[in-house]
């Protein structure tokens, strides 16, 4: 049985990660700051300044750990994994289906479906929530719009179709997403999806976490021999992990973007936490960054019923698992792949 691992988030400047036995040590300042026994720790993630053993890097490898750098501000520079695990006749029954637009327009689909359900979720539960502290009526018409779609994604449609459905569906939820920003909405107004750069606090909420996300279900993927880089919604393009974009759809609204309105709405994370550079992107500064990793940290060691497999799972092990179901559904062990749906 696969067990939940930490994620080691390395964010301060200067530091300096190396190999002592069994375990993984970080040193700053020349001072010995953290160890973490090796078999604890399913990825390293280290963002800006952060040095890295060559021996300490070869045992990540061979234990199976994943690194991941960032820059500072949590901009995907390289990844380091040992050699691929898994069948490679799974990787190559991938490349195949992955040929076949119309079985790729069924993994869309289904990815889709995931994804705009679980946006619906998050917007029927701030109705029942939190009703008298938003415009109901604005955001039950986006909830209806959406669902709209999904009626629409199950027609049989070719890939670019359901890419429309999806961005409008996507543009009906975003619409009303400050809505559901119940507290500090002076300091965190939203008024749309922007990235590369953020341009307000939430979106810079968003793409960070949106950067975790992508790590820990790239490591799921790895981990059950699939090739995270060839998608089947998000097509091949160098650089850029297509499966991994597809997959982490299904989790963007569950995990995610309710992760960033706790934060938000709880007070979590304030205003002087982030600043605006010259160029108006909008940046956090380390003390955020540090309260958003433990913050999805601890959310993904929350349990859930997974509502295919009908069995209590960590939402850190979400990813494996719908990894495991994806690579049974290539393998010809399943009738269909079934996205993971928030009830």
């Amino acid at each position: 049985m696969k067990r939940h691992l930490n994620t080691l988030f390395v964010t301060t400047q200067g530091a300096y990660l190396a190999k002592e036995g069994e375990t993984v040590v970080v040193k700053a300042d020349g001072k010995i700051r953290l160890r973490v026994p090796i078999h604890t720790i399913g990825g390293i993630v280290c963002f800006g300044n952060v040095g890295f053993s060559p021996f300490l890097m070869g045992f990540c490898a061979q234990s199976d750990v994943g690194i991941s750098f960032l820059t500072e501000n949590g901009r995907f520079l390289a990844r380091v994994q040992g050699p691929v695990s898994g069948n490679v006749l799974l990787r190559r029954e991938q490349y195949r289906r992955a040929d076949d637009l119309k079985f790729s327009a069924e993994m869309a689909r289904a990815v889709l479906t995931g994804k705009l359900a679980n946006c619906r979720t998050v917007l029927q539960r701030a109705i029942r929530d939190h009703s008298d502290k938003l415009d109901k009526d604005r955001v039950e018409q986006a909830s209806q719009h959406i669902r709209g779609s999904l009626r629409r994604l199950q027609s049989d449609l070719v890939l670019n179709a359901l890419r429309g459905i999806e961005g409008d569906a996507a543009h009906a939820y975003f619409d009303v997403f400050d809505q559901l920003i119940i507290s500090q909405k002076q300091d965190f107004a939203f008024r749309e999806r922007n990235r590369r750069p953020p341009l307000d606090k939430v979106n810079c909420l968003l793409s960070f976490l949106y950067t975790l996300l992508m790590h820990d279900v790239r490591s799921a993927l790895e981990s059950v021999g699939l090739d995270p880089a060839v998608g089947f919604l998000h097509r091949d393009r160098p650089g850029r992990p297509g499966l991994a974009l597809d997959i982490m759809e299904e989790f963007r609204p569950f995990l995610a973007d309710r992760l960033a309105l706790s934060l938000i709405n709880l007070s979590q994370v304030q205003k002087k936490g982030f600043r605006r550079t010259e160029a108006g992107a909008v940046l956090m500064d380390d003390e955020i960054r540090k309260a958003v990793l433990v913050a999805y940290q601890k959310r993904k060691q929350d349990e859930i019923m997974h509502p295919f497999l009908n069995e209590r799972v960590t939402i850190g092990l979400l990813f494996h698992t719908q990894a495991l179901l994806l690579a049974r559904y290539l393998r010809g062990d399943m009738d269909g792949y079934p996205p993971f749906i928030w009830k």
